[in-house]
């Protein structure tokens, strides 16, 4: 991702870089996944939907002449990245698997690609996971997905989240990184704790705890806990209130 001039028109295929972009540089998104919810005036803003993050349609991106798509290797299809750069649409990928690693590549992102001055709330969002401390000791798994079940697994920003407030992941030396469990695996884990995300997968009180009804269970906020952008800086509050009110 080198350092890029006079970018004005951005495509990005990752909503939480939609919300950092959106948020630091008002007025360059042109484009931007079904998945995208923050900030919640896109659509008013004529910002154009081009598909899903696994499923974009390449042909409306290269319509709307982006200067740049910006997007993540997990979150992205290689293929459909190589077929925007074969389209002659530059494209900036980013890898993050933990805290510091997402905090380089967002100012790698906005700073040395966009041309911005360093965000606020990027250096607010530094800050307050700088000063965060464990709220517990637990040892938890960590569903992302029902029918079938599947967990964090080694190596994962919302794993390394969790980590630095405490939770230690049951299954962070799995081989996978998003190991599939059967439930009966998952209720005999051993764990004290499952935490349940509102995203991917819509975990609820009354959709994800019945199943492991021995433990008690952390609802907590997806955006917080697996966005990398703005959301940064009030996730230690809003996680560590979602896991002292584990029940």
């Amino acid at each position: 991702m080198g350092v890029s001039r006079g970018i004005s028109r951005v495509v990005s295929l990752v909503p939480s870089l939609t919300e950092a972009v959106a948020v630091s540089a008002p007025g360059r998104l042109v484009g931007v996944t079904d998945w995208c919810t923050h900030p919640d005036d896109l659509d008013e803003a004529g910002v154009v939907r081009i598909g899903g993050t696994k499923n974009p349609d390449v042909a409306r991106i290269v319509a709307l002449r982006p200067d740049l798509v910006i997007a993540n290797e997990e979150e992205n299809r290689a293929p459909d990245l190589a077929a925007l750069r074969a389209a002659g649409v530059p494209v900036a990928v980013t890898e993050i698997r933990d805290l510091p690693q997402a905090l380089r590549e967002l100012d790698r992102l906005l700073v040395g690609t966009l041309g911005l001055a360093r965000p606020r709330w990027l250096t607010d969002a530094e800050a307050a996971w700088a000063r965060v401390e464990p709220v517990g000791r637990w040892t938890a798994f960590v569903p992302v997905w029902r029918k079938p079940w599947m967990v964090l697994g080694r190596d994962t920003f919302a794993g390394d989240l969790l980590a630095r407030l405490g939770v230690r992941n049951a299954y962070a030396g799995h081989a996978d990184r998003y190991p599939r469990v059967p439930v009966e695996d998952l209720a005999g884990a051993g764990c004290d704790l499952v935490v349940l995300p509102d995203e991917p997968y819509r975990f609820t009180a009354s959709d994800g705890p019945e199943a492991f009804p021995a433990l008690p269970a952390a609802l907590v906020s997806g955006r917080h806990l697996t966005w990398y952008g703005p959301s940064l800086a009030e996730a230690p509050d809003v996680l560590a209130r979602a896991l002292r009110a584990a029940r």
